[in-house]
C-alpha cells in the first residue's frame, strides 16, 4: 500500500489527474452497472410477470376451445338423429337403407358442427364399425387403432376420452361413446372420434408471442397429452413447482421461457414454451445498446479528461521547462515559437509573474553590475586620492607655528580652522551626529570664510541648547551654509545676512539656513532638488542631502527650498525629534 501511495505521489501531476479520473469513472461505471443490472432484473421480472399471464391467458383460451369441442363430441353422440339412424343399423338394414342412412348421418354432423375450424375430421363408427366420416383432413383409422379408442372410451361409459397423438396421426382427439338414451338404456350404438388440429389452435390463440418456434404442451399425470413426444424433458417440466408460473429453462443449449397453468376443468397442465431470444430479443438489443453507448462514454470521457488535464499541466510544464533554463544561468526570457497562446487563469497568471521575475532579475543584475564597476571606480580613485592625514596635519600645524612667527595672527587662525575642519570631516566615521557637531564644523567653514569676505559675511546661529544633542546627518548643513555664500553671498555687493535657525514643532524639528541673497528662480530650484545642476564648493548638492534624509529616516522627512528673485532663500530640513545621550 506504501508503495503504491509513493508510486501516486511522484506521478506527473496530468498523470494524477488521468489515474484520478479513471478511478472516478470506474467507480461510477460500477455503481452504474449495479444499479442499471438491479433495474434490468427488476424489469425482467415484471416482463416474465406480465408475459406469464399474457400466455396464461392464450392457454385458458386453449382450454375453453377444447371445452367447445368436448360439448362438441356430446351433441353429436347425444343428437336424436344421428342415434335413431345407429339404432336403426343396429337392428339390420338393407344395403340401399345403408347408404340413405350414411349420407343422413353425415349431412346431420356437418349441420351439428363437424366442419369447425379446428375440426380436422369428425369420424363416427356404428356397431358394425363402419365409418361415417366429414372434414376435408379425415384419415383412416386402421382397425387396432379403432380397437385402442373403444377401449378407452370404454371407460368413461359415454363420457369424453381425450386420446394423445400418435406418429401416424398429430392431431390431439377427443372421443366418446355414443349409448342410447331412449328409455335411458345406455345400449352401446357405436364410438365418436372427433380430430382437433392443435396446430392451427394454438397459432390462432397465441399470436402475441411473436414466435413460430412457439410450442405448446399438454400434460397429465406427468405424461405428454399433446403431442404424444414432446421435444422437451417430461422430468424438467413436470419439476416445475406450483400449479402457475413461469421459469427460464435451457435445453440443448437453447434457453427457453416457460409458463405453466394447472387446468380447472380437466387435470392437465398446459406448458407454453417460447424460445428466450425470440420473445426477449429486443429487451437482450436494449440492454447490449446501453452498454455499448456507455463504453462509448466512458472512452469519450476519458479523451476528454486526458485533455483537460493537457490542458491544465501543460502551462506548468512549460513554465517548469522555463525555470529549469534559468536554473542553469539562463536569465533571457524566451518565447518557444510554436508556443499557443495563454488563458489568464491561474497558469496564466503564474507564468506572466515569472516573466516580470526574470525582467526584474535582469534588472536587478544590470543595476548591480553597474553599482559594482562604480564602487570598483571609486576605490581606487580613493586609493589614488590618498593622503596620509599625519603629514596633512603636521604641514599645517608648520604652516601655523610659521604664521605666528611671523606675527600673522589671521594666517595661523586660518590655518588652525581649517585643520579642525579637516580633522572634524575626517575622523567622523558615524551617518548620524550631534547638532552641536555639525554646528561645529560650520563655525569652521564660516571662520575661513570670514577672513575672505570680511564684514559683508553676517552669521548668526539661534539654536536651542535643549537641540544641541538632537541626531542630525553628518556634513547636512555645512553644504547649505556654503551654498548661501556661493549663490548668495558671491553674487551680492552688500551685506550677506546667513542665519541658522532651530524650533521643535509636533514632535518634529526643524533646522533651516535662510539668507537674503538675490534667490533663485522656480525652475533653478526645481533643477537644483533634482540634481540637474551641478553645485559649486564642496559638491554635496540638496538631492544628496534630501536622499540621505530619507534614506535614514524614510519618505516623510527630507528639506524643502523657499526661493524668489530678489528675495532671498531658505532651506529647511525636516527631521524627526530624537535627543541622543549627551556622552555619545
Amino acid at each position: 500500500m506504501q508503495s503504491l501511495k509513493a508510486l501516486y505521489m511522484n506521478l506527473r501531476i496530468k498523470h494524477k489527474m488521468f489515474v484520478l479520473i479513471s478511478v472516478i469513472m470506474l467507480v461510477v461505471a460500477m455503481l452504474a452497472i449495479i444499479i442499471q443490472q438491479y433495474a434490468f432484473d427488476f424489469y425482467d421480472q415484471e416482463i416474465y410477470k406480465q408475459s406469464s399471464k399474457a400466455l396464461s391467458l392464450s392457454s385458458l383460451s386453449i382450454e375453453n376451445e377444447l371445452k367447445k369441442m368436448e360439448k362438441l363430441t356430446f351433441m353429436l353422440s347425444t343428437d336424436s338423429t344421428i342415434q335413431h339412424y345407429l339404432r336403426s343399423i343396429k337392428s339390420g338394414l338393407s344395403d340401399y337403407d345403408n347408404y340413405v342412412v350414411q349420407l343422413t348421418v353425415k349431412e346431420r354432423m356437418v349441420n351439428i358442427g363437424g366442419l369447425d375450424k379446428y375440426v380436422l375430421s369428425a369420424q363416427l363408427y356404428d356397431v358394425n364399425d363402419n365409418e361415417y366420416a366429414v372434414g376435408a383432413n379425415s384419415i383412416t383409422i386402421y382397425q387396432d387403432r379403432l380397437d385402442a379408442f373403444k377401449n378407452a372410451t370404454a371407460v368413461k361409459k359415454g363420457g369424453n376420452t381425450w386420446i394423445a397423438p400418435y406418429s401416424n396421426d398429430k392431431s390431439l382427439i377427443a372421443a366418446r361413446e355414443v349409448r342410447s338414451f331412449e328409455q335411458l338404456s345406455l345400449d352401446y350404438l357405436g364410438t365418436l372420434a372427433l380430430r382437433i388440429d392443435m396446430n392451427k389452435l394454438f397459432r390462432d390463440l397465441a399470436k402475441g408471442m411473436n414466435s413460430n418456434d412457439a410450442k405448446l404442451v399438454i400434460m397429465k399425470n406427468n405424461e405428454a397429452v399433446y403431442p404424444e413426444a414432446s421435444a422437451f424433458s417430461m422430468e424438467s417440466l413436470s419439476a416445475l413447482p406450483g400449479n402457475e408460473g413461469y421459469k427460464v429453462i435451457r435445453y440443448e443449449g437453447k434457453q427457453y421461457f416457460v409458463t405453466y397453468i394447472a387446468s380447472t376443468y380437466t387435470d392437465w397442465t398446459y406448458y407454453t414454451l417460447i424460445p428466450f431470444d425470440d420473445i426477449f430479443d429486443r429487451v437482450v438489443k436494449v440492454k447490449n445498446t446501453i452498454i455499448i453507448i456507455f463504453a462509448i462514454l466512458f472512452i469519450v470521457i476519458l479523451l476528454i479528461a486526458v485533455g483537460f488535464a493537457n490542458g491544465i499541466t501543460e502551462p506548468i510544464e512549460r513554465l517548469n521547462a522555463k525555470m529549469k533554463r534559468v536554473q542553469l544561468g539562463n536569465f533571457e526570457y524566451i518565447e518557444e515559437p510554436n508556443e499557443r497562446a495563454l488563458a489568464m487563469d491561474e497558469a496564466g497568471q503564474m507564468h506572466r509573474n515569472f516573466r516580470i521575475m526574470i525582467e526584474r532579475i535582469n534588472e536587478l543584475i544590470h543595476e548591480n553590475y553597474v553599482k559594482q564597476l562604480t564602487i570598483r571606480d571609486t576605490e581606487f580613485k580613493a586609493l589614488q586620492a590618498q593622503i596620509n592625514p599625519h603629514f596633512l596635519y603636521n604641514t599645517l600645524e608648520s604652516i601655523n607655528w610659521s604664521a605666528k612667527l611671523s606675527n600673522q595672527t589671521h594666517i595661523s587662525q586660518m590655518v588652525e580652522a581649517l585643520g579642525s575642519l579637516l580633522r572634524t570631516s575626517i575622523n567622523l566615521k558615524e551617518p548620524l551626529i550631534p547638532l552641536s557637531k555639525e554646528l561645529d564644523i560650520i563655525n569652521h567653514y564660516v571662520t575661513i570664510q570670514k577672513y575672505r569676505f570680511e564684514e559683508r559675511l553676517d552669521f548668526h546661529i539661534d539654536v536651542p541648547d535643549k537641540l544641541l544633542n538632537c541626531s542630525i546627518p553628518k556634513l547636512s548643513l555645512q553644504p547649505l551654509v556654503e551654498n548661501a555664500i556661493n549663490y548668495g553671498l558671491e553674487q551680492m555687493i552688500d551685506t550677506c545676512k546667513i542665519q541658522i535657525h532651530a524650533y521643535v514643532e509636533n514632535e518634529l524639528w526643524f533646522i533651516s539656513v535662510e539668507d537674503n541673497g538675490p534667490g533663485m528662480e522656480e525652475e533653478f530650484v526645481t533643477k537644483l532638488l533634482s540634481g540637474q545642476v551641478q553645485t559649486k564648493g564642496s559638491g554635496l548638492g540638496l538631492k544628496n542631502i534630501e536622499d540621505r534624509i530619507k534614506l535614514l529616516y524614510g519618505d516623510a522627512y527630507g528639506l524643502n527650498v523657499e526661493s524668489k528673485p530678489n528675495g532671498g532663500t531658505k532651506v529647511k530640513l525636516m527631521l524627526p525629534y530624537e535627543m541622543r545621550d549627551s556622552h555619545v
